[in-house]
């Protein structure tokens, strides 16, 4: 007798970020900006307020009222997760039954797609067109169609950088049965009038995911949140563990949160930087065919180009770190300086021939 892995499993390779170390990290969407002067004493502080001895609070109490203080929304709608990634996979796996299917678009976040499969739920693929964009008739037509069940995708798109606007996830809301997930883990970057943060109660199917990872410059505490009506808060809560979210996390969160103008000036300046790498990057395009930057509205760009697997190696040999992903590469902006030096090297790559 021997004991043989599972199909859905046997042949997982297990997640490894580009390795090494570099002058320059481009290639995971991060803030640019870490924890420094008033900030790393507001951290300092927090942390000496914890209990080690105790579990963290289940119910995140502190952190929810601060997140919701900030965005100006109601904490009874928020639930946190320990990142994102704990929430698309929770919602999923507890949302979901067996035979039922959910949407996913293409280009898009992967692990939306990754985390069905290991559910066992099968999903339908809605294919962007050309220009990146959904055609949200098209996509209702296809939820419809399908019987789908659950529809989740980015907003602004990770990837891509495109969005989609408000005015089409309402008609997509109201035309469609389905449960409507929009991740707006980038809408920070982009405009708080297309966000459905506020517009929760007026619907009974959404639920919308919001992070402390990019704009706010906060990926090592992995916190994720998801914002729904009360009935559907109650059940995510219901069906997550007891103790998802650290003590420390929950409390470098809460001080996070209650510095709103810092935050929104820092994010004025990585909008800059994000317009700076961008309209660099066009002007690349001009006098090189193969290589197509797309507006966005995130803090990444995304680039066409065949060559896009020598450049990823060539900016790798210079220290400099992007997301390869096949015939594109996704730049993140970083610092004014950063921007500038993955510029020079991209100019450096094409002039060189």
């Amino acid at each position: 007798m021997s004991y043989e892995l599972n199909d859905k499993i046997k042949n997982l390779i297990p997640y490894e970020p580009i390795s090494g170390t570099f002058e320059v990290r481009l290639d995971a969407n991060e803030c640019p900006f870490g924890y420094e002067g008033e900030l790393m004493e507001m951290a300092e502080k927090a942390l000496k307020t914890v209990a080690f001895n105790r579990y963290p609070d289940p119910c995140c109490t502190d952190l929810r009222k601060a997140f919701a203080d900030f965005y100006g929304i109601n904490s009874k709608n928020v639930t946190v997760g320990n990142g994102s990634d704990e929430l698309i996979f929770l919602i999923e796996t507890a949302f979901l039954k067996k035979g039922d299917k959910m949407l996913v678009t293409s280009p898009d976040f992967s692990m939306y797609e990754f985390y069905a499969s290991v559910c066992e739920v099968g999903s339908v693929k809605y294919l962007k067109n050309p220009r990146l964009d959904i055609d949200i008739d098209e996509l209702i037509a296809t939820v419809n169609e399908n019987d789908i069940a659950l529809v989740i995708f980015s907003n602004p798109c990770n990837p891509t950088g495109q969005g989609v606007s408000k005015n089409d996830c309402e008609k997509l809301l109201k035309s469609v049965n389905a449960l409507v997930v929009l991740d707006e883990a980038y809408m920070d970057f982009w405009d708080e009038s297309e966000s459905f943060l506020g517009d929760v109660d007026s619907y009974d199917n959404l639920i919308v995911f919001r992070t402390a990872s990019k704009a706010l410059g906060s990926a090592a505490l992995r916190l994720g949140f998801a914002v729904a009506n009360e009935t559907v808060s109650r059940a995510i809560a219901a069906v997550k563990s007891p103790y998802n979210v650290n003590s420390l996390s929950q409390a470098i969160g809460c001080e996070l949160y209650k510095n709103k103008e810092f935050l929104k000036n820092r994010l004025k300046t990585i909008v800059e930087n994000t317009k700076l790498l961008y309209n660099n990057l066009l002007r690349v395009s001009e006098n090189v065919s193969d290589f197509s930057p797309y507006p966005t509205k995130t803090n990444f760009v995304f680039i066409k180009t065949s060559a896009a697997k020598e450049l990823w190696s060539f900016l790798k040999d210079n220290s400099i770190a992007v997301r390869l992903m096949g015939d594109f590469l996704r730049i993140t902006a970083g610092t004014k300086a950063e921007v500038e030096k993955v510029i020079t090297c991209i100019e450096k790559y094409y002039n060189k021939g």
